[in-house]
């Protein structure tokens, strides 16, 4: 028999559970984070322009997030509450529809900026030699959209049943395949011509190709989560209805915040392509931060799914407050690598003097609001694994459209460019504060989780 590798997440220690569970999910971050630092670096080579072009591409694969955030949270949700409730039917309905979903998105959404990309990079008036980089760039991230869009909703299922080591695996295969390839392809070597940033594209599409057939290939051997594939099957209106209306408020926040970001770099466009690149590589580095605290945000989705849909209230309120610990640990570290090694972090990436000090206050900004933003997240993963995806929602809407506004405030006064960062740090300390407070308060109000806390006191 097949030894399972997902961890049970419904007994035990809470801290060695979100633990074990999180730093599988916490690598594949980083090895998802190291497919933009990587080609970062090798496109840092060509040039800020360079830099600038695939950055600016970056705000249309963040949209894509907005997609996928549906299904994803549909089959995290729904294979951790299923499975919390011995309910394998239920996993199976979980893992079907947030499949045929995600395709059904994707296919729409790349179709639709393959077709108006040009008008879509024109917004940021990039100059010509840019721009034309960019739409070769975006044409072929858009043509290969669906196997970035599927691995997330196979990292989903399996981070919900537990097994947070095998996403990990294969991610970290998929990203060998691009290490390997950026340098040949963008620089050319023996047979591979020299295709710049175009180069780092395709890299970047074999690379998640390859994911998602090891992704296939192992649902193939795991049956007790993949019995039911028959995609071509109608799906359940009403199951489809109810897996949108949970995960809509999350893919509005998330469609939003990219779209608030666009226009925060259109505000930042002002001040040149050297600020468009350094805010793309600054939030690059800042990736350390919020990934990291973004893997115990998903352990913590998968830990009160599971203990939620086993009516095990006293350990979900247990289990926030031992996150809550990790991750205040995690923000401080953050907030004092961002700020003491600003300089250095930002070389690695654009040796330019210039970039450089204009990087170095931005990381020094954002540094401040690592904790708070650290405990936001946390929360988050707590919300959505009761299913309650509103309030996360409400509070990272409201407070990131709050940026434009404060961005252009700040920005007309002495702390020109540095107005832009503090409204964005700014915000991130007040999500983290109004948040938190919401999630206890719901914990110690609501009459459903006082009546399952009060039924299950260890």
């Amino acid at each position: 028999m097949r030894k399972s590798k997902s961890i049970i997440l419904t007994e035990g220690s809470i801290l060695k559970a979100l633990t074990k569970l999180a730093m599988p999910i916490i690598g594949t971050s980083f090895v998802q984070m190291a497919y933009g630092f990587i080609d970062m670096i090798w496109v840092g080579r060509l040039g800020s322009g360079a830099v600038a072009a695939v950055g600016t591409v970056g705000f249309f694969t963040w949209l894509a997030n907005a997609f996928i955030v549906i299904p994803r949270i549909g089959a995290e949700v729904g294979v951790a509450q299923s499975l919390g409730r011995k309910d394998p039917d239920g996993v199976a309905r979980a893992i079907r529809h947030s499949l045929q979903l995600i395709i059904a998105l994707i296919l729409m959404y790349g179709s639709a900026v393959i077709v108006f990309r040009e008008s879509l990079l024109g917004f940021y008036q990039l100059g010509e030699e840019i721009q034309g980089m960019a739409n070769n760039y975006l044409l072929i991230i858009a043509l290969g959209m669906v196997f970035f869009a599927t691995n997330p909703i196979f990292t989903g299922v399996f981070n919900g049943s537990g097994d947070s080591t095998t996403p990990f695996r294969i991610n970290t295969v998929g990203l060998l395949v691009n290490i390997v390839l950026d340098p040949l392809l963008i620089f050319g070597l023996g047979p591979f011509p020299a295709l710049g940033v175009s180069g780092a594209a395709i890299a970047t599409v074999i690379a998640q190709m390859t994911a998602s057939v090891l992704f296939v290939l192992e649902a193939r051997k795991r049956p007790e989560l993949f019995r039911d594939l028959r995609f071509f099957t109608r799906p359940d209106q009403a199951y489809l209805k109810k897996m949108i209306k949970m995960g809509l408020p999350m893919s509005l926040q998330s469609a939003l915040f990219t779209l608030i970001s666009m226009t925060i770099a259109r505000i930042i466009s002002d001040w040149g392509p050297t600020a468009i690149a350094v805010q793309r590589v600054g939030s690059q580095i800042e990736q350390i931060s919020w990934l990291t605290a973004g893997g115990f945000q998903s352990a913590m989705s998968a830990f009160t799914g599971q203990n939620y849909g086993a009516k095990l209230g006293q350990r979900v309120y247990r289990g926030y407050y031992v996150g809550l610990g990790i991750v205040a640990a995690i923000g401080v570290f953050a907030t004092a690598v961002l700020i003491l090694g600003a300089e250095h972090l930002f070389g690695v990436f654009i040796p330019e003097p210039d970039v450089i000090r204009l990087g170095a206050s931005y990381l020094k900004i954002i540094g401040v609001s690592q904790l708070p933003q650290a405990v936001e997240i946390l929360t988050a993963g707590a919300f959505i694994g009761l299913g309650k995806t509103a309030p996360p929602s409400i509070v990272g809407i409201s407070l990131n459209l709050l940026r434009i506004p404060a961005a252009l405030v700040l920005s007309a006064t002495v702390l020109g460019l540095d107005g832009v960062w503090w409204a964005i740090s700014i915000s991130s300390i007040l999500k983290g504060i109004i948040l938190s407070t919401w999630y206890l308060r719901f914990m110690n109000t609501n009459a459903e989780m006082l009546q399952l806390r009060g039924e299950n006191v260890a």
